[in-house]
């Protein structure tokens, strides 16, 4: 029988929660320019949670077109340190600028979902993780740097908190999903509400 559920990303991160979690469904990209969506909302003042929330949409919304009838899950992530929105690292100097930024400090990820059926987002949320970073060197982010490579540029944060990025930190708040990018609790707890697995 084939899936009613879709998952609008091509993150291999967010597809191994949901299948670990034991869902079927099909993973399909969104096909949307996520810096022009972003670009007018941070000029416009917009919260990091807004952000990342009309990205999740776009992207449920996207898919969902192309996907009647089927339930779509939408979903982002920003990073924010005060009034900083950081975005992915184009290189290995930006990626050592975002972690000396973080250094010493706390940030907060931002993880939006949206659920979308027929063109509708019918559901969204938003969580949060707070991230402490260790105080860190100057050498030892170049040394950390070198031995992950280009994982550095493929996360906001410029780390993977599932491989070595995890020595950065002396403490975290919030939960493994959410951190991740996909707030899967709250997930699983709306689809069985819907009725979209078993309760």
């Amino acid at each position: 029988m084939p899936s009613s559920l879709v998952l609008a990303s091509s993150s291999p991160f967010r597809r191994q929660l949901m299948e670990n979690a034991g869902l079927q469904f099909l993973a399909q990209a969104a096909d949307i320019d996520e810096r022009a969506i972003e670009a007018p909302l941070e000029a416009a003042g917009a919260s990091p949670d807004e952000v990342a929330l009309e990205l999740a949409r776009a992207k449920a919304l996207d898919v969902s077109h192309k996907n009647p009838a089927k339930l779509v899950i939408g979903s982002d992530q920003t990073m924010s340190l005060g009034s900083r929105v950081y975005h992915k690292p184009k290189d290995r100097a930006a990626a050592k600028d975002h972690l000396l930024s973080l250094s010493g400090k706390t940030h907060r990820l931002n993880s939006a979902v949206a659920f979308a059926r027929d063109g509708q987002v019918i559901w969204e949320h938003v969580a949060h993780a707070d991230m402490t970073v260790r105080p860190l060197t100057d050498g030892f982010v170049e040394r950390h740097l070198a031995r992950v490579g280009d994982k550095a540029l493929k996360s906001v944060g410029a780390y993977q908190l599932e491989g070595e990025g995890i020595q950065l930190f002396e403490k975290i708040d919030g939960d493994y999903f959410t951190i991740i990018g996909l707030p899967l609790l709250a997930v699983l707890g709306e689809l069985r509400r819907l009725g979209e697995i078993d309760g």
